[in-house]
Parts: structure tokens; C-alpha cells; sequence
């Protein structure tokens, strides 16, 4: 499909070993995949080319972590996200790589600084607001049809509401999985998700497996607060490189 030199190769395995750590582990790796083969391979057809990928480990996270989902923080946000994603699909194709690149950055730096000043009030009000939860479901399903970037603006918002580390991941793990299997007709109608690139998938798969279970052990050997301060490190670090 791809005519890609050896250490291109290298670094498309590591995205899509990295794409199922931050699924069953380190929240908010998942930009990291992201940002490789948004450089490694054409901007637009990796965004369908990793879909099928999330999806993968998504299922394993959610076989994982199942029973600690907080269904009730997930209905306020499924009509908003699908509302973001349907604005993705008609956006995609009319904003420029580098503008949304720009305009996830600018909000990722925005809604960081948001949590620390929260933490430092000590407020538990902000975050169960109607409003946050519309807003956040908003951008967050715009920007994960744009270009599946939604990890780090719902690793803030989970952190915001104060979930423990294992609610985190279960929750996460259901509500990713039915976003993007949500995106696929949209992904698929653009002409982003195509048998060759399914194809792509399968041989990225075993990678995705080996992510998922090394997440699995990761997540057992830390505690909450250095977990928290990961997740929020690596959503910093997205922004940063999104807009640099």
C-alpha cells in the first residue's frame, strides 16, 4: 500500500504499539500514534488508516475494564460528540492539516490550564455543568473525526470529574469504542477507510495486541496521582508539539 522505507516501518509498528498502551494504560499516549503517522504518511489517509486500529484496541480495553465504566458521565456526552462528529465529516476536506493541527493545540494548552486552575480552587462544580459537558462533547467529536485527536481533551475531562484510575479506563474504554465505530460510515463515505488499508491494519494488529497487554501491566504498577500527572504530562507535551 505504502512504499515506506525500513525505519518508516519501525515507526508505524511503534504507533500502533503505542495506540494500545494508551488504551489499557497511559491515557492520552494515543496522540502520540497520532502524531507519527500524521508525519510518516500522508495527513488525511492516516486518520482512516488508524481508525480500524483504535478500534482494535479499543474492544481489548473494553473486554479489560468493562465493569468499571460510569455509564451515567457518558450519556450527557454521546449527543454532543455525535453532533461534533457530523461537523467533522462536513469540515474534513474544507479546513487545512495545519489549521486544525493549530486550532487542537491552542485548545489543548486552554483546557490544561483550565484543570490546574480548577485543582488549585479545589472547585467540583465547573465539570458537571450542562455546558462543560456539551462543549467538551463538541470539540471532542470534531476534532476525533478530524483527525482522531479526542484522547487528550477527554483525559481532561475525566480528570476534571475526578475519576479513579480504573473508572477512568472503563469508562474510556466504552465511550471510545462507540464513538469510532460511530466514525467508520462517516470515515468510510470520505474514502479514508479502504480494503488496502484494512489490509494495512491487519499487519499493524499484533503490534496493537502487544500495546494492549504491556498497558494492562503498566496500569497495575502505578498508583493515582503519578497516573494523573502522566496523563496530564502527555496531553501538555501534544499541545506543545501540535502547535510548535
Amino acid at each position: 500500500m505504502f512504499d515506506l522505507q525500513p525505519w518508516q516501518w519501525a515507526l508505524v509498528v511503534l504507533g500502533a504499539f503505542l495506540a494500545g498502551v494508551s488504551k489499557t494504560g497511559i491515557a492520552g499516549l494515543g496522540i502520540l500514534t497520532v502524531a507519527i503517522y500524521a508525519n510518516v504518511l500522508p495527513a488525511k489517509e492516516s486518520t482512516g488508516l488508524i481508525l480500524p486500529m483504535l478500534i482494535a484496541a479499543d474492544v481489548i480495553a473494553v473486554v479489560s475494564y468493562r465493569r468499571h465504566a460510569v455509564w451515567s458521565h457518558m450519556w450527557k456526552l454521546f449527543p454532543w460528540v455525535a453532533g461534533g462528529v457530523v461537523l467533522g465529516y462536513f469540515a474534513m476536506g474544507r479546513i487545512s492539516n495545519v489549521g486544525v493541527r493549530y486550532a487542537i493545540g491552542t485548545i489543548l494548552l486552554v483546557m490544561t490550564a483550565l484543570h490546574c486552575w480548577r485543582k488549585w480552587r479545589q472547585s467540583e462544580n465547573v465539570p458537571h455543568a450542562w455546558w462543560v459537558a456539551a462543549a467538551t462533547g463538541l470539540l471532542a467529536g470534531f476534532t476525533t473525526m478530524m483527525a482522531n485527536a479526542a484522547g487528550p481533551i477527554m483525559v481532561l475531562y475525566w480528570l476534571a470529574l475526578g475519576l479513579p484510575k480504573m473508572e477512568f479506563l472503563g469508562t474510556g474504554a466504552w465511550y471510545f469504542l462507540i464513538i469510532n465505530v460511530f466514525k467508520v460510515p462517516f470515515s468510510y463515505h470520505l474514502g479514508l477507510i479502504t480494503p488496502a488499508s484494512l489490509q494495512f491494519n491487519l499487519w499493524m494488529l499484533p503490534a496493537i495486541v502487544a500495546g494492549t497487554l504491556m498497558g494492562r501491566v503498566f496500569v497495575q504498577r502505578i498508583n493515582q496521582t503519578w497516573f494523573e500527572i502522566l496523563a496530564l504530562g502527555l496531553t501538555l507535551i501534544a499541545a506543545i508539539r501540535l502547535l510548535w
